[in-house]
Order: structure tokens, then sequence, then C-alpha cells
């Protein structure tokens, strides 16, 4: 009989195996834990590999684990603070509401001449221009998040219920357009999932359109493609779980995974380590183990998904999407 991850997993299990069990006893060991110590394990379970900078937030983690607290995380950054990227995800939305307001662009996107992007289209359509309009909501959503003025409606994926979860009916908010949101949600694109064939939803390639994904201005390029017709792209989509074998640097998580083991006392981690990693971590302690160990688990099941996390990194909708095809 399986059991249920703590909340601290939530970002890369639901269900706890072994190993997950005993990282839960080690915490247990320790108990009550330290507010610092909660603050690192916090950290752990907001990393996501899927983003742009998840290098960085590992290498903020361990120097968090070697010295046992963290002023760092999401929040922390002032709002006079532009993000780094937020240059990029502001002229796609540039680019994107030009386009629908029928004015010429300029410009780029990521280095991707604007022009060329937008050239994807095809001939517009009420519907073209419907879906280019979700995917700027999508977009500024999450620029500005957490503002309420900025809220965007999932078309397919239920906010409720986000790891597995689908609406079953058209959203309240696009009942005047419901014969617009249900082709998109039926527009199925062809590509492949770890190799295999795949089938996606426009509408939750849309919900996924993530800013801070690492291969966002090449997922704008095929929803684009896709809302112009070309429902068979020559490279998959990934985003959130999905194609993560994809992502670059994996190597040198799979260094990170091994340094991390090797300083918890796991004789088999094997291969090449970190020194300098490792240094960071300081002298081996319990909590320092059951962080480091933490780490170590939420990256390797990140970069190898499974349970409910694999379903919903194969996204590809309820049955009733497939009724109808129009692409």
């Amino acid at each position: 009989m399986t059991e249920p991850c703590r909340a601290w997993w939530r970002n890369c299990a639901l269900e706890a195996d072994p190993e997950i069990l005993e990282i839960d006893r080690q915490e247990d060991a320790i108990t009550p834990v330290e507010p610092g110590l909660v603050r690192v394990r916090g950290l752990i379970t907001g990393l996501e590999l899927c983003h742009h900078k998840a290098e960085r937030w590992i290498a903020n983690i361990v120097e968090a684990i070697g010295s046992g607290d963290s002023g760092k995380g999401l929040g922390t950054r002032s709002e006079a603070q532009l993000h780094p990227a937020e240059e990029l995800w502001e002229s796609a939305c540039d680019a994107l509401s030009a386009w629908c307001a029928g004015r010429s662009v300029e410009g780029s996107v990521g280095g991707v001449p604007a022009a060329e992007l937008l050239a994807l289209l095809g001939e517009r359509t009420p519907l073209e221009e419907w879906q280019v309009q979700r995917v700027v909501e999508k977009v500024r959503s999450s620029i500005h998040w957490p503002s309420a003025s900025a809220d965007y409606v999932f078309l397919l994926l239920d906010a409720e219920d986000y790891e597995g979860g689908y609406r079953d009916a058209c959203p309240e908010q696009y009942a005047g357009h419901e014969d617009l949101w249900l082709a998109t949600v039926r527009t199925t694109i062809r590509d492949t999932l770890d190799g295999a064939e795949a089938r996606l939803s426009l509408a939750l390639a849309i919900d996924m359109l993530w800013p801070c994904h690492w291969r966002f201005v090449e997922n704008v390029r095929l929803v684009l493609a896709a809302i112009g017709g070309d429902l068979e792209p020559n490279e998959p989509f990934a985003a959130c779980g999905r194609n993560i074998s994809m992502r670059p640097g994996r190597p040198r998580l799979e260094v990170v995974c091994r340094t991390l083991r090797a300083f918890c006392g796991v004789s088999s981690a094997g291969g090449k380590i970190d020194e300098g990693l490792r240094e960071k971590l300081g002298a081996p302690t319990p909590s320092k183990r059951w962080l480091a160990a933490s780490l170590d688990k939420t990256i390797r099941l990140q970069l190898d998904p499974q349970g409910a996390i694999a379903e919903q990194s194969s996204l590809a909708g309820p049955d009733w999407v497939g009724q109808a095809d129009p692409g």
C-alpha cells in the first residue's frame, strides 16, 4: 500500500517510495526542525528544473544547506527589481498584441525577428486572433504575478487541481466564445514525448506556456505555428516536466546529485563529484544530510518523473478533447 508524500515533496512526487520514507525519517529524527532549516527545505520544495535559472537556484540551495539558513526565495525580490528576463517576455507580448491590433511589428523576441515568428500565424482569422490573445494573457499573467488584475483563465487545465486535473466544460469567462474555446482544446499538436509519438491539445500548450521556462522562445514558436495550422512540429513541446530529458545541463545535474549522495555517505554514489560544491556544504550533520538528501531526491525525481507527475508530463487532455481535430 502506497503512502502519500508530505507537502515537502509536492514539486516532484505524490506517493512516497522507500527512499522518500527514509529521508522523512531523517527529518523526524531532528524534530523540531529549526526555522532556518524549514526555510532551506522550502527552497528545495520550490525548485523546478524547467526554470531557466534552475542551476542558480541549486547553487543557492547548496550554500543555504552549508549555512543552515537562507533569505532567498520567492517574494524576496523587491518590486523595483526587474526580472532579468522580463524584457524578453514583454517583447513577446508586445509583438503579439501588435499583431492582434493589426499594427506592423519590428524588433525581435529572444533574438528571433518578431516578423519571423508572426509569419507562422499565416492568414488572420477570428479563431487565430482569439488564440493569440490567450497567449498574450498567459505570458502577461506570469510577468505580473501575483497581481489579481493579470489573472489568466486556464483553457483546459483545472487551476484548482493542477496535478492532472482538467476542465470538463467551457470556463464562464469564455462563455461568449465557446466555439473558439472548443476549437482550441480540440486542436491537436502531434509531436513526441521522450522520443515516442504523442498528442497535445493546443489549449494545454497555451496553458503551459510559462515564460520562465528555459525553452520559452522555442515553445512560443511551436504554439504560434500550431495556431497557424502546422500541427506537426520538427521539435517537441517541452514545458513543466514534459520532455524534461531535453533540458540542457543534465550531465551537470547528475554530478550535483552524486556529490550530494556522497556527502550523505552513500557509498554507491560512484562517478565524478564536485569537490568545490561538497566544500560549500561544510561538515556533515544530521540536518545537513536530511536537506542534501532531499535536494538530491528532488532533482532525480524531476529528471525522471514518476507516478502522477509523469502523467502530468505527458499531458494530452481528457478523452473528449480528441473527438474532433480541426487540424
